[in-house]
This record gives C-alpha cells, sequence and structure tokens, in this order.
C-alpha cells in the first residue's frame, strides 16, 4: 500500500484574510487558500493525493514561501513570481496553469483569451473552470482573469478578493 504524501501547512494573516500554504518534502508549493475555504482545499487536495491521502504537519515559513507571498502582499509584487509549484492537475488544466503565469502582473486577460492563447479558442467554458480547479491561487494568478466585457467574474476567494488582488497589482483602480 502507498504511502501517505507527507505535507507541510503553514497560516497567515494578508489584508484580505488568514492565507493556507500547503507544501511538500520538497518545498513545492501544492495548495494555497484562503481560511474560509480550508475544507474545500483539503477535499481538492484529497482527490489529487489519490487513496493514499495524505498528513499535515505544522511549518513556519517551509521553503521560504510564506516569507514570499508576505512580501507581495507588502508590495514586491514580484516575490512569488519564481515560486516552485506541484498542482497535479490534467494536462489541459496544467496547460491552463502554465498560462495564466505568463500574464503580467498588473495586467488580465478575458476567458475567451486565455482559451485562444493555448490554441483552443472554443474552449472559453473549459478555461474558465481550469481556471476555477486552480489549487494554488496567486502565484498562478487566476485572479488576472475577468469577463470578456471587463467585469470582475468569478473566483474562488470571493470576489472582494479578487478585487483587492487587481487592485493590488495596479490591474484595475482602487
Amino acid at each position: 500500500m502507498a504511502e501517505p504524501l507527507a505535507l507541510k501547512i503553514d497560516r497567515f494573516a494578508t489584508p484580505i484574510g488568514e492565507l493556507i500554504l500547503i507544501v511538500d518534502a520538497q518545498d513545492r508549493l501544492r495548495a494555497i487558500d484562503w481560511h474560509d475555504h480550508e475544507d474545500r482545499m483539503l477535499k481538492l487536495l484529497g482527490r489529487y493525493c489519490g487513496k493514499a491521502g495524505f498528513t499535515l504537519t505544522l511549518a513556519k515559513d517551509p521553503g521560504g514561501l510564506r516569507s514570499a507571498l508576505q512580501a507581495y502582499f507588502k508590495g514586491d509584487l514580484k516575490a512569488i513570481d519564481k515560486l516552485v509549484t506541484d498542482t497535479g492537475g490534467t494536462d489541459f488544466q496544467r496547460r491552463i496553469w502554465r498560462e495564466l503565469r505568463r500574464i503580467p502582473c498588473g495586467k488580465t486577460i478575458s476567458y475567451a483569451e486565455l482559451a485562444r492563447r493555448i490554441g483552443k479558442p472554443a474552449a472559453m467554458r473549459a478555461a474558465g473552470l481550469a481556471n476555477g480547479a486552480n489549487p494554488v491561487s496567486i502565484v498562478i494568478p487566476c485572479h488576472r482573469v475577468i469577463g470578456s466585457d471587463g467585469s470582475l467574474t468569478g473566483y474562488g476567494g470571493g470576489l472582494h478578493r479578487k478585487q483587492w488582488l487587481l487592485a493590488h497589482e495596479n490591474a484595475i483602480a482602487r
């Protein structure tokens, strides 16, 4: 029988709520979510880990990931650009997530543009679903995707957080 995946968990306050980080033994970011969505995050993590499951051990600033995210929230917007993630997901989801990391800080694109960028212009809905399944928000900046009409549509952490993140990155007016 396979051993459960040993993961580390850290929590810290941000201007828009407590953030939870899940990191593996190689200090790769596996999941990020807000405290009020912890149950959802753990359920999705369980799905990615399979039958063997996972264990969580409390860790402070594993791999410097908390420090990098705190720097981002304090205004060093590039502090998270090089963080290593290990997200699982389908091939399509991973394509979407790689493309999300190519959206420059301070810019937004539409779901239609996201689908076009991966060579699947008719897959707007699938791109939106993959965007919403992103387990490491902020680092894989799913908040930078908006409606074709410029509206702030969907964000797993809540639209108030999406609006704050985009304003923080100067992608929308404060």
